[in-house]
């Protein structure tokens, strides 16, 4: 690591490697700083098991173009933490990738095992090993978001921000049909005609630069079976 100042956002996700159990964790649009330099922007982590392999996907950029591109100077990267059991003491190991200007990309699973070259081919890149594989390129944003209900959902809110009553941890009292409601209003959409059709995807037709990684489990498992991950962008200042 350099000994440059490192600036980092991130996402959390956690998954069992011995289970076909999945996680993930989206974060769209994000705060004035991070969202000047998209390529850096991370919408979203998934992560999955896949016979024997750890699959991530770390998505930037997004709204992204045929014109989107990865930067040259920040590091992509996905945290792991393997361990025993659950609250135990985890082993970490980082799997780091960067970009040439040219948009070849270098992938570190820590000390592990290495892939570097044009990962933009659907098919992906393979490490020698065959531990690693990965791809890296525009792909269809998967997130789903009712944006125009969840505005009309923070509007309602808004305007009876003055009649609700809190709680000791600051939740607002609500009744059954005023909850009711509440959900109705985040899972419709109220642009249709009548209003309250069904939920439309703001993402849908959009994009993101993708990066893919399909890992062999045995090179992150160092700690024990269970592995927790999240993953951050980091550029020198």
């Amino acid at each position: 690591m350099s000994r440059m100042t490192w600036i980092r956002w991130g996402l959390v996700g956690a998954i069992a490697v011995t289970t076909g159990s999945g996680a993930n964790a989206a974060d769209h649009m994000d705060a004035p700083t991070v969202k000047t330099d998209p390529s850096s922007d991370i919408t979203d982590l998934y992560s999955w098991n896949d016979a024997g392999r750890v699959v991530f996907v770390l998505n930037v950029s997004p709204l992204a173009t045929t014109a989107s591109k990865f930067s040259d100077k920040v590091q992509y990267v996905v945290h792991t933490e393997s361990k025993a059991t659950y609250g135990a003491a985890g082993t970490p190991l980082d799997i780091i990738c960067t970009f040439a200007v040219d948009q070849k990309i270098s992938c570190w699973v820590g000390t592990k095992d290495y892939v570097a070259g044009d990962a933009s081919a659907t098919a992906g890149l393979s490490s020698a090993s065959g531990g690693v594989k990965v791809f890296a390129g525009l792909r269809d944003d998967p997130f789903f978001f009712n944006l125009d209900g969840f505005k009309a959902t923070v509007a309602t809110v808004e305007g009876a921000a003055s009649s609700l009553t809190f709680d000791a941890a600051g939740c607002p009292s609500l009744n059954a049909a005023t909850s009711a409601a509440l959900v109705k209003s985040l899972s419709t959409d109220p642009t249709s005609t009548p209003p309250g059709g069904a939920a439309k995807d703001f993402f849908a037709g959009k994009n993101v630069l993708a990066i893919v990684l399909s890992i062999d489990a045995k090179l992150l498992d160092g700690g024990g079976p269970i592995l927790a991950s999240w993953a951050s962008t980091n550029k020198g200042s």
